[in-house]
């Protein structure tokens, strides 16, 4: 998980039912980012389409027709999530074209930080999936379809670096950024960056 402000950067997607000229509806904006912090402190399981609904201040016919059913919500949650996430990493790489050790660098130190914060949660992906095991579920296919463009934007950063089997070196890694998401709270976040940036170097230098 990463969170930046750089939604500038670029037109973000429309959610929920568009205006007539296609552009974004205010209130599908609105109810969005009124459930986003509901689903990813308190679960997507334990937030209620109601609680939302009483939440954003909007009427149920509203609800309804820019999110036909509460996971449909969910889904645009995870794909914001998704791409203020890429949105990140792709900055990162325009800031260091040439440096793709930089910008491995960069992820790592933002997700070591994040990860002992207070606010934080664990990785809303994975929590998603934990709370939807069924693999054809909406929900699911969208958590790991952002876990599969992480990996595959890692391959590319690492076939850069000129590591071997960039492939399976990056499933690694996403390993290691995962577990650094579990460390708990009784290790500090400095501790929990210097051991994924450690963990990371010692995984690329062995291939």
């Amino acid at each position: 998980m990463i969170v930046t402000d750089l939604g500038s950067l670029t037109s973000p997607r429309v959610v929920g039912r568009p205006t007539r000229d296609g552009g974004q509806a205010e209130a599908a904006r609105r109810i969005l980012d009124v459930a986003a912090p509901m689903f990813y402190g308190q679960g997507v399981r334990a937030i209620s389409a109601d609680a939302v609904i009483e939440a954003a201040r909007v009427t149920k016919a509203t609800f309804y027709r820019h999110y036909p059913t509460k996971d449909d919500l969910v889904v645009a949650y995870l794909h914001d999530v998704s791409d203020a996430e890429r949105r990140a990493l792709q900055h990162w790489r325009s800031q260091h074209p040439r440096d793709p050790a930089r910008v491995l660098e960069r992820y790592a130190r933002t997700v070591g930080t994040q990860a002992c914060g207070p606010e934080f949660r664990g990785c809303p992906f994975l929590n998603a999936i934990a709370a939807h095991p069924d693999p054809t579920h909406p929900v699911r296919i969208a958590a790991e379809e952002h876990r599969a463009w992480l990996r595959s934007y890692a391959t590319d950063l690492l076939t850069e670096m000129g590591v071997r089997d960039a492939g399976l070196v990056s499933v690694q890694l996403v390993m290691l950024r995962d577990g650094a998401m579990a460390t708990g709270d009784d290790v500090q976040p400095g501790r929990v960056t210097q051991a994924l940036l450690r963990a990371g170097a010692a995984v690329v230098r062995g291939a």
